[in-house]
């Protein structure tokens, strides 16, 4: 509610308006009630809202997280519907101290320790978070000056979940507590220690790796940067998150032959003499799904369209064999490429240009991976960055 009251004014004096999204997880019995109520508060207040009910959550491991994604989906979708570019969150100060004493718990490297980012470019919109240094008390305190009423989740005290266990131990509902601020300071630092690596690992990935719409990356040759290489791999392999730099130390220092993250890599040949080549894991590859627009095949190709009725989405395998003169690419990429199957008969091969009897000229199936080699880079966002 302080996220929205504060917007408003925001986008009022940029010449815009805010939307507000009330997401009902449906999880408790008063939850469509308390959305009801706080998308009535946001039209008071001038803001027009919009009730995101979720369906197919049930009580049971990983909640959290399924509730999260289900929650960010939802807000995206959202978001995209009504022509918006940025989402804003209310994560404050009390919220970032916990994420990074979770991550503290869960061994995080220094990146992990930074928090969440102020700003994070997705592939449709941008995540702002302005209120990450802000002490939820503050937020409170805004609210009950301007009359406002808000809503305190009683699932947000349940001891089940790790992230209230840390907030009890805390002990500082106000989020203006010395360990609170130590931690929201610490976070600040590292993250833009990590913004200023990132920029450097984006330098050295546009001056030694080149990425290939057939889903694999050259690198030149000589020793590599272990996070940037980490990152060459979560793009190829469609992984959401890179393995630790410690873990590619050794292959960065001396690259030879090897088995990575779910990728191989090996000498590039005529492609790059002396360089290495980063393809996709022949046998940890995901196995064949309906061939649907949008269908996200192995974390690594979207398809956007074309495919014919009943077709399945796999990895293109054995019959690469037969088809080794269509493409000058080692015949271990070629295994990898996506193919279009129907009833187990191959009708195209998209990137070599294959089709049988069926036209694959209007099929649209991109490299796309779960997350990009780089990105705009760890960003820290305070609220005065408002005006």
């Amino acid at each position: 509610m302080a996220l929205a009251f504060l917007a408003r004014h925001w986008a009022a004096g940029q010449g815009g308006d805010a939307l507000g999204l009330v997401v009902d997880h449906r999880l408790r019995v008063d939850s469509a009630e308390e959305a009801a109520l706080t998308a009535g508060r946001l039209s008071g207040i001038g803001i027009r809202a919009r009730i995101l009910p979720l369906t197919g959550l049930t009580p049971g491991p990983g909640l959290a997280a399924r509730a999260r994604a289900a929650r960010y989906a939802a807000l995206e979708a959202a978001c995209m519907a009504d022509g918006r570019l940025h989402l804003l969150l209310g994560h404050h100060a009390a919220d970032q101290a916990e994420t990074v004493a979770m991550r503290m718990l869960g061994h995080s490297g220094a990146d992990g320790l930074a928090g969440m980012a102020g700003l994070v470019e997705r592939p449709h919109l941008r995540w702002l978070r302005p209120l990450l240094t802000i002490p939820p008390a503050r937020l409170r305190a805004t609210l009950a000056a301007e009359g406002l009423g808000w809503v305190e989740d009683p699932s947000n005290r349940s001891p089940a979940a790790r992230r209230n266990r840390l907030r009890l131990l805390r002990g500082d509902a106000a989020g203006t507590g010395p360990v609170t601020r130590a931690a929201v300071a610490a976070a600040a630092l590292r993250g833009t220690q990590r913004g200023v690596a990132e920029a450097a690992r984006a330098a050295w990935l546009a001056g030694r790796v080149a990425f290939h719409p057939e889903g694999y990356a050259v690198i030149s040759p000589g020793p590599s940067d272990p996070a940037a290489l980490a990152a060459v791999l979560r793009t190829i392999a469609g992984r959401h998150f890179p393995l630790p730099p410690e873990q590619v130390a050794a292959w960065a220092e001396a690259p030879r032959a090897a088995t990575l993250g779910g990728c191989e890599l090996r000498t590039a040949g005529r492609l790059c003499p002396g360089g290495c080549l980063v393809l996709r894991e022949a046998a940890a590859m995901q196995p064949p799904i309906a061939a649907l627009p949008g269908a996200v095949w192995d974390g690594r190709f979207r398809l956007l369209g074309g495919a014919p009725a009943g077709a399945m989405l796999g990895p293109l395998g054995d019959a690469a064999a037969r088809l080794r003169d269509a493409s000058d690419l080692p015949s271990a990429l070629l295994r990898t490429l996506p193919a279009l199957r129907v009833g187990g008969t191959l009708v195209a091969v998209p990137h070599l240009g294959y089709a049988a009897s069926y036209d694959a000229s209007h099929v649209r199936l991109v490299f796309h991976p779960a997350v990009p080699a780089t990105g705009g880079g760890f960003v820290t966002m305070r609220m005065q960055d408002f005006g």
